[in-house]
């Protein structure tokens, strides 16, 4: 993956469309050796773009700059039900040719008028998701995540989510230690866990307890330990009750989601940096044996171990 394509349209979502350039567009970086594209930003009718912020955009290229683009994003615009039939076009060739379609927040909205939610599981900002399901009952719209990659095809939900979305892609087409430094460059977190529920208003849960950030970097530093949910509400000295409705409330998961998730983390990296053998991997990692890391990492990533390794690692 090379050449970066991105389309803007009328009444533009500056942030979104900022997101984009932040993960994508930097053209020079030298505190790594991480790839550098070939960004290009495009618009149907090249010249002044509109936004609903106090200023406007002034881009140069056309729709032709999507034609040999490996990623084609769709940055966020405030007309949810205004499609360019020139944009549906350009996308829909993409798509036939193999080429990753992505589309942050309202961006979904074009995706589904161009029919390429049909049958695919999606997202788009929470405040929209039922409206994205009205308007295309084919797509199989989740309310309740920060992406979702199905196939060619990704969505990301609202906002910062479209941070987290690319660093997702950056994470599956080059592996941990890219999408990490990228992160890092950029100044966020290399993967956030939880969804869009934690960002939907709701009542505040009843908890005396102090946070559990203190609780959560204790637990990646001691990964390989028994971590179930009766040993860590003991240690934050709640009952078991108490201590899973916090964490969720403060997560956005389960105690075990979450543990499994740093556990399937902590694995890629070891994978990339280390020669060291599965089986060690999985019981540094806390899983065990070979097998339960087969599992959970094949769940999460869709490849093995062993094929994670042999496309990422950079162990000679």
């Amino acid at each position: 993956m090379h050449t970066v394509a991105v389309i803007v349209q009328d009444n533009a979502e500056p942030f979104g469309l900022g997101s984009l350039v932040e993960v994508w567009g930097e053209p020079y970086h030298p505190e790594d050796d991480n790839p550098v594209f070939d960004f290009r930003v495009c618009t149907p009718r090249p010249g002044r773009v509109t936004t609903r912020s106090d200023f406007d955009l002034v881009v140069d290229r056309g729709l032709e700059a999507v034609a040999d683009a490996d990623l084609v994003c769709v940055s966020p615009h405030w007309d949810y039900d205004v499609h360019d039939d020139a944009v549906l076009e350009v996308l829909c060739a993409a798509h036939e040719r193999g080429a990753i379609i992505y589309a942050h927040c309202s961006g979904s909205f074009t995706l589904g008028a161009a029919g390429l939610l049909d049958g695919r599981e999606c997202t788009t900002h929470w405040r929209y998701t039922d409206r994205l399901q009205r308007a295309y009952p084919e797509a199989l719209v989740h309310p309740d995540v920060l992406y979702c990659h199905d196939g060619t095809v990704l969505t990301g939900a609202g906002s910062a989510a479209g941070i987290d979305a690319s660093l997702h892609l950056v994470r599956d087409r080059f592996g941990a230690h890219v999408a990490s430094t990228t992160a890092r460059r950029i100044v966020v977190p290399p993967h956030r866990d939880g969804g869009q529920a934690q960002f939907i208003a709701r009542q505040v849960p009843e908890c005396d307890a102090e946070t559990l950030g203190p609780l959560l970097q204790w637990i990646l530093e001691h990964l390989a330990e028994d971590l179930d949910v009766e040993s860590l509400a003991r240690r934050a000295l709640m009952s078991s009750r108490t201590f899973a409705r916090r964490f969720r409330a403060e997560t956005g998961a389960t105690p075990h989601a979450w543990v499994t998730q740093q556990r399937v983390l902590r694995a890629e990296q070891l994978l990339e940096q280390s020669d060291r053998s599965i089986e060690w991997i999985a019981a540094e990692v806390g899983f065990g044996n070979a097998a339960t890391l087969r599992h959970h990492f094949t769940r999460q990533r869709g490849v093995s171990p062993q094929q994670y390794r042999r496309t990422f690692s950079g162990v000679a």
